[in-house]
């Protein structure tokens, strides 16, 4: 059986994550920051992109909350993780790598160097790591409750694939102008419903929480 996907993010009021690609922009504010860390303390495991990854440069821990640190997941289907980035340099707990048969050989070996470990996973017709083998792949290293916060293609990827069990977005007050969460191609054909929907005001942002079915 798969993990329990909750897909979280933060978002402005115009729909938008970010200013622009591969730009970092704070959005929520620190009660909402909280709220995410009691998250990942509820979770096994937490994954980004890679791409979030380069521009972020996340550590992908519990700082703001009590609770144990999640197993960090990053999607990296070509491995184009920096080896100075803080999963890697400074890891709570070694980071998972997911990749294909397209990442480089010798990266994978200067990867593992640094303690992280890499894995193969089948990719998709796109070249990317196929969400379903990855989450097959995840639930065979014990991870039960997986946390997804992004970026913009790794949400898109996982409500195309219909791999959401939960969904949880953060509104903050503001207008960013910028790259919009959810920007799906032409033949994209469905998105989830949602059930149980409930909301909670953190600070100035407003969290709404939600079952989906498809």
């Amino acid at each position: 059986m798969r993990p329990f996907v909750t897909l979280t993010f933060a978002q402005s009021l115009d729909g938008c994550i970010a200013a622009r690609a591969g730009q970092p922009t704070k959005i929520s504010g620190a009660e909402s920051a909280a709220f995410t860390h009691q998250l990942r303390a509820e979770h096994d495991a937490v994954l980004v992109g890679v791409g979030t990854v380069i521009s972020d440069d996340p550590r992908l821990t519990v700082r703001y909350a009590h609770g144990s640190n999640p197993r960090p997941v990053v999607l990296d289907s070509r491995l184009r993780i920096p080896l100075t980035s803080k999963l890697l340099a400074a890891p709570a707990l070694p980071a998972v790598i997911l990749t294909t048969s397209s990442g480089s050989q010798q990266l994978q070996l200067l990867i593992e160097s640094v303690g992280a470990h890499v894995h193969r996973i089948a990719a998709n017709d796109d070249g990317h790591v196929d969400l379903h083998a990855a989450l097959d792949h995840l639930s065979s290293l014990g991870i039960r409750r997986l946390m997804v916060e992004g970026g913009a293609m790794v949400i898109a990827a996982f409500l195309q694939s219909e791999l959401v069990d939960r969904l949880i977005v953060t509104v903050a007050p503001v207008l960013l102008g910028g790259l919009h969460a959810l920007e799906f191609s032409p033949r994209s054909s469905k998105l989830p419903k949602l059930r149980n929907v409930v909301h909670r005001t953190l600070g100035d942002d407003i969290v709404i929480e939600a079952e989906t079915r498809w």
